[in-house]
């Protein structure tokens, strides 16, 4: 299920940080929000890279970007493949993904706490997380459902319903698709 999940997790990952970005530039657009620039500036302070305050470089910018986007995808993928799919599935996704952004700007010092940011801001923010959480989620939940049922919907057919008594399935029937 793992191997599965990290060969899976790149297209859900690539397909919900395009999207994402996708929608961000069209927000900016709209509302004449400037970039971001701190992913750059995370990743510079993550990595030692010297920073250069008021520019920060496009590349070291979108590596951030994708990167997050490329390691959660694989996350979402192990979800979708322990079969916690769809919307719900998504929206808990989007919490872990508001929440890598989040130690990862608030520890290195580059962010805030979300509670002391504009609303708007605010909003913005998770708008764009959950594009992004369902995006991923849709692919990821579609490339798992090829493999058939896996081992939590074959341990609950044993009885259906949510009932006591039933005990896992064998070791041997939880892994084999």
């Amino acid at each position: 299920m793992i191997k599965r999940a990290l060969w899976q997790g790149r297209s859900p990952a690539i397909a919900g940080g395009v999207v994402m970005t996708l929608g961000e530039k069209l927000e900016q657009a709209v509302t004449e929000r400037p970039d971001s620039r701190a992913p750059a500036r995370v990743l510079q302070r993550l990595t030692g890279v010297p920073e250069h305050p008021g520019k920060q470089p496009l590349p070291v910018n979108w590596a951030m970007h994708f990167g997050q986007a490329a390691l959660l995808g694989v996350l979402r993928s192990v979800m979708a493949q322990a079969e916690l799919r769809g919307p719900a599935a998504s929206a808990k996704f989007t919490v872990v993904r508001l929440t890598n952004d989040q130690i990862l700007g608030n520890a290195t010092g580059v962010g805030a706490p979300p509670r002391t940011w504009p609303r708007r801001e605010r909003v913005v923010g998770v708008l764009h997380k959950a594009v992004y959480a369902l995006t991923t989620g849709a692919v990821a939940d579609a490339l798992a459902a090829r493999g058939g049922p896996g081992p939590g919907q074959r341990h609950a057919a044993l009885r259906v319903g949510r009932r006591p008594g039933v005990g896992p399935l064998p070791h041997g029937a939880a892994h084999g698709r």
